[in-house]
């Protein structure tokens, strides 16, 4: 959403088209300042539905609730929108009491629901002073729910004028507040009310507020303060136990106890509560860390009418106060304009940016406020004033223009509290998978109703066991074992120095196309160096002892009278001086070359100077120029705040170049190689130089010596003329310094050459793309290599658009000016040690780009864990169900032991292990599927239920065909699970499928390590991973492993797995005879091996029901198990 225009959708019960003319009754408009939240641009609308009170719908509902015994009041805390909507009546948002919130993205393929309550307050009588403005393209704010002309002149627009007591109606959502706005039947977010401040009016509040008004502001703006909710933990634990994932492992310990299966039930207890508790200690910890980070009180200083002073709580500041700043200098507890001195600011906690930056005063004018635009002479909330210093007057004066989450900081601390939802198939598709599960599980229950009531099993027993299949397809564990995959991944990042706060950003990394660089290079010994990093010389007196050799008098301190910033759309900076004595002061200038040049007398200039300036930069050199002349005033505070920057810029003498070396990174050439190497794009977005942007990504290996590279040259319109774009060449002057060069550009009036490999482009260019060609856009992204003079802004908005072009992207930056495209990016990877690191999923300690393929790797390595332990979860509770309705057709069940061990001693066990498996040593082309209902993966899962379904079904009738069988006969009064031959082979066979199941979906290659160097598995000979003849020696080895079924079943699985997800080649195994996969594996495979038998005793106890050889049990002979079980 972009400010006020396009971005405002109005709703009542019937209709939610957008608002295009004047405002109707009874609609409303939600409008959302995105200068905030850059992240609000991924919302394309937000829509509000009032609903008020009704006796009939409340009585209803209690009806409901208590006829189905409280169960729906659960449900209703997992969706609240569904018991609005069923207490609760629509009307329109005048009268509404709550609001539902539907939040869309921008393909509207997903959206979110929330509720909120309306509160009403009482408002006194006030003036607020705010002007009105137009929007961009000529239509009156009225059309858009915004504030007419003239009606802010008090606070009666936000109450009906019958009302004898004035109220104010507004919700919190996210930490904003959104205020009523009577007149134009609108909620409007707070930190609009004051769009369209001019520089002018925000001078004229030096003499600050009234009681009156600021009390009439805090009721509308509310309280300064950052709120991080902190729950009890009592709140929690009622938060944790009723998750939907807790509810459905209560509904099986229930149903487990109702069966008698008490050890297991107890097992799961006890695992669910220590989970439970280390999430409440987790959670509360967290919450009490960020609400420490971001708590800010102190007493300030306030201006009121009549040149008084008071000193106030911080937390009682509203948009209109005027602070007075103290010039040892503080943390700043809000956003304010600085009218008055200047101050020197360290703007780490909030950008990252280590270097002190310089903020002045804000210019007079009839230009809008804006803080983006203004950010030179704005101070950011929970930034800290390093100095303070007033020119004119006693005082440094600032005027508060947002406060508490409507600030910058409030903002960050918004996206930490509600990060953006992750749009990732495998997700998605799990969910859907485990709905099919549970369909499945619909249809075994009702054939195991149906064989029950044939067996004429009593009615509760029918109804444990049909509900006992639910828990048996739909495994409680699954949720554990996949966190515990992103779990061991983080560690092992941790280990190497990469700190993670979004675990399920780590798959993400898995997927990573596109890698955008801001941070590749190294200025000589600096730790902290960046593309685009601006230097800011905070001047003070030197010590007057000689600090060089060679120098013949000690250094003189100057006096500054006036500086202007640098800006980057100016690219240059300006100072005044005057030295000690001077008659006259002196102005300097630093800044681009070419536009330096520009200004200065054609005399001071070599005639060699394009040229000399075109050596250093095609060298990767940094180059600024120095000029500047004497001013023709006196050498005083006043006269020099007098002076204009045009004055100053006037008639300049070139004083020469300032050539700065860039060195990369030792590290940097060979990752840059090796994730090109396996078809990672690579990216770099720098607000350097073009010319020297090129040169480094040419250095570094982004552009190969082979490969071409043209410069995108974009012309804005001008006097009468259409925006139009040029193809440069590198060698181009023009290409270089943004220049018009008719001889050597080639109008662009088609496609880019596809014959090129490369594109490079500047910010100004990429800005006139975005407004002027957006279809050509797409296909400049593509080809895109080098993006130099890019903006803060536009950094975030270029990996926006290249995740519109189905890239999953990655951003690795240093902190400064990042946040928004680290915030933006799938895997935002910040190599800042600052508070600033914390809207990045991802914190390197490395002050290299080292850490991105480690992070690929292990994302790699986690998401095909993922795969493998969702797989082999989901073909266990296939295994066991299929166990279990063969048991059931005779009438008969597992035991309570063989339960038990399936489930926690050979499952469980077998999950975590699996995950314990590190990455590959080497990154690879491949990448690992995204999509969970894929054909391969699909096909798989079916091959091994059908291999697994032959095998016990196979056994059985084996089993069955045997002269010594003795089938099962429970028409004598017995305990039931009797000792019995169909159970020993079905237990025993599935004992042995989940070991192989595992192994079968345990590949390592090309993501993972193999199994084997699983250092829970089994022993890793020292030296084994940097041996590769040897790991493949070994894991030939492994896979010929095993004897008799075993074996078979083992291949069988192997080739099962493989078939479907190897890519298909001319000459494929498929075409050959299924006697020749079977020839290499001896043994007879026609009758268990006798280990299986062993097996089945020990976890039986019933040696006489065990072995084949021996006669058949005697019934009644009292060796059984309890009646039924439950798995995880």
């Amino acid at each position: 959403m972009a400010g006020t225009t396009g971005t405002v959708f109005s709703q009542n019960v019937s209709d939610s088209s957008p608002l295009v003319g004047s405002t109707p009754a009874g609609y409303g408009t939600l409008t959302i300042d995105t200068s905030v939240d850059p992240l609000s641009s991924s919302v394309s609308s937000v829509r509000l539905s009032g609903y008020c009170g009704s006796p009939w719908r409340v009585i209803g509902y209690h009806l409901v609730v208590w006829m189905m015994a409280g169960i729906p009041l659960l449900l209703f805390r997992w969706k609240p929108v569904w018991g609005v909507r069923l207490r609760l009546r629509p009307c329109n948002l005048a009268r509404a009491e709550t609001l539902v919130i539907e939040i869309r993205d921008k393909e509207d393929n997903s959206w979110q629901l929330y509720t909120v309550q309306v509160q009403t307050e009482a408002v006194s009588e006030g003036s607020l002073e705010l002007p009105a403005q137009d929007l961009e393209d000529g239509r009156s704010q009225a059309a858009v729910g915004a504030v007419p002309e003239g009606a802010w002149k008090d606070t009666a627009q936000f109450c009906r004028s019958e009302e004898a007591q004035r109220a104010l109606r507004y919700y919190l959502f996210r930490g904003q507040r959104y205020v009523w706005i009577e007149s134009q039947q609108a909620f409007r977010q707070v930190s609009l009310l004051d769009h369209g401040r001019t520089c002018d009016n925000i001078h004229r509040s030096c003499s600050g507020l009234s009681l009156q008004d600021q009390t009439v502001r805090k009721t509308i703006y509310g309280p300064n303060v950052i709120g991080v909710p902190v729950k009890s933990y009592p709140q929690l634990l009622v938060d944790e136990a009723l998750n939907p994932y807790y509810g459905f492992q209560a509904f099986s310990i229930g149903l487990w106890l109702a069966d008698h299966y008490y050890s297991y039930a107890l097992c799961i207890f006890l695992i669910s509560t220590a989970s439970i508790c280390l999430s409440l200690y987790k959670t509360r910890k967290q919450s009490e860390t960020l609400r420490d980070m971001v708590r800010l009180s102190a007493r300030v200083c306030v201006c009121r009418p009549g040149g008084e002073e008071e000193w106030v709580d911080s937390s009682e500041l509203v948009p209109g106060d005027c602070l007075v700043l103290p010039q040892e200098g503080g943390l700043v507890p809000c956003d304010a304009a600085l009218v008055a001195g200047e101050c020197v600011v360290n703007e780490s906690s909030l950008t990252g940016e280590s270097v002190p930056v310089l903020k002045t005063a804000l210019p007079e004018g009839p230009e809008p406020y804006c803080p983006e635009t203004h950010r030179r002479h704005t101070l950011f909330c929970g930034t800290l004033v390093l100095q303070a210093r007033a020119f004119v007057g006693p005082r440094v004066l600032a005027v508060v223009t947002r406060t508490g989450f409507c600030t910058a900081k409030g903002g960050l601390v918004s996206s930490i509290l509600h990060p953006r939802p992750i749009n990732f198939k495998f997700y998605k598709h799990s969910m859907k998978f485990v709905a099919a599960l549970s369909v499945l599980a619909l249809l075994g229950t009702v054939y195991s109703i149906f064989i029950l009531h044939r067996n004429q099993v009593p009615l509760h027993e029918i109804v444990i066991r049909a509900l006992d299949l639910v828990t048996v397809v739909v495994p409680p564990a699954l949720p554990a074992a996949m966190t515990v995959c992103t779990l061991y991944a983080q560690s092992r990042l941790r280990s190497q120095g990469i700190f993670c706060i979004h675990p399920l950003r780590i798959n993400l990394g898995g997927k990573l196309q596109l890698v955008c660089f801001d941070k590749v290079l190294e200025e000589g010994p600096a730790a902290d160096s960046a593309f685009g990093t601006q230097v800011l010389a905070v001047m003070k007196p030197p010590p007057q002892e000689p600090q060089l050799q060679g120098m013949e008098e000690p250094p003189v301190p100057v006096s500054i009278l006036s500086r202007f910033p640098f800006s980057s759309a100016l690219q240059r900076m300006n100072v005044v001086v005057a030295w000690p004595g001077a008659a006259q002061p002196e102005a300097y200038i630093k800044g681009s070359p070419e536009l330096v040049a520009g200004l200065c007398k054609p005399e001071t200039v070599p005639p060699d100077f394009a040229q000399t300036l075109q050596s250093y930069t095609a060298a990767g050199y940094r180059v600024v120029a120095l000029a500047g002349k004497p001013l023709p005033v006196t050498p005083s505070l006043e006269a020099a705040q007098q002076l204009t920057r045009d004055a100053m810029e006037r008639e300049l003498s070139l004083l020469g170049l300032l050539v700065m070396r860039n060195l990369l990174k030792p590290q940097t050439t060979a990752v840059i190689q090796a994730l090109r190497r396996t078809r990672i794009r690579t990216v770099m977005v720098t607000g350097d130089n073009l010319q020297t942007a090129v040169t480094v990504a040419q250095g570094c290996g982004m552009v190969g010596p082979q490969e071409h590279l043209i410069i995108i040259h974009a012309i804005p319109p001008e006097r009468g003329q259409p925006a139009s774009l040029e193809l440069l060449p590198l060698e181009s002057s023009a290409a270089v310094n943004g220049a018009k060069d008719p001889d050597q550009a080639a109008s662009y009036t088609t496609e880019p050459d596809p014959r090129s490999s490369h594109l490079a482009l500047s910010g100004s260019t990429f800005g006139v793309l975005m407004k002027h060609f957006p279809k050509l856009l797409p296909k400049v992204l593509v080809q895109g290599t080098v993006f130099a003079r890019m903006a803060p802004e536009q950094k975030t908005e270029l990996v926006c658009e290249l995740q519109k072009l189905q890239y999953c992207v990655g951003m690795c930056g240093d902190g400064a000016n990042d946040c928004g495209a680290l915030k933006a990016a799938d895997v935002g990877i910040s190599l800042s040690q600052a508070e600033a690191s914390v809207v990045s999923p991802f914190t390197s300690s490395m002050a290299s780009i080292e850490c991105v393929p480690m992070v690929i790797r292990e994302g790699r390595c986690s998401l095909d864990t993922s795969f493998s332990v969702f797989k082999y979860m989901a073909l266990y509770s296939l295994t066991q169900f299929i166990s279990v309705l063969i048991l059931y057709t005779i009438n008969t069940n597992l035991g309570d032991v063989q339960f038990l061990a399936i489930d926690l001693v050979i499952t469980t066990t077998v999950a975590v292990l699996m995950s314990r498996t590190g990455p590959a040593l080497v990154l690879g082309r491949a990448r690992p599927p995204g999509a969970l209902l894929s054909v391969p993966v699909l096909s798989s899962l079916l091959l091994q239920v059908t291999l697994v379904a032959g095998v016990q079904l196979g056994g059985y009738f084996l089993t069955v065909a045997q002269p010594w069988f003795v089938p099962l006969n429970k028409t004598v009064p017995a305990p039931d699970n009797l000792p019995n031959y169909e159970n020993t082979v079905v237990f025993s066979l599935s004992s042995f499928q989940y070991l192989i199941l595992a192994a079968a979906v345990s590949k390592g290659a090309p993501f993972r390590r193999p199994i084997y160097t699983n250092e829970r598995v089994g022993p890793v000979p020292p030296g084994l991973p940097a041996a590769p003849q040897a790991q493949k020696g070994l894991e030939e080895a492994f896979q010929a492993a095993g004897a008799g079924a075993g074996r078979a079943a083992l291949a069988a699985a192997h080739h099962a797995n493989e078939v479907v997800q190897a890519p298909r080649a001319p000459g494929h195994w498929l075409s050959l005879p299924l006697s020749h996969h079977l020839a290499p594996i001896a043994g007879d495979t026609t009758a268990l091996p006798p280990v299986a038998w062993r097996w089945a005793d020990v976890m039986y106890s019933c040696p006489e029901a065990a072995r084949p050889s021996l006669p058949g049990p005697q019934l009644g002979s009292g060796c059984c198990c309890p009646p039924f079980r439950h798995p995880v």
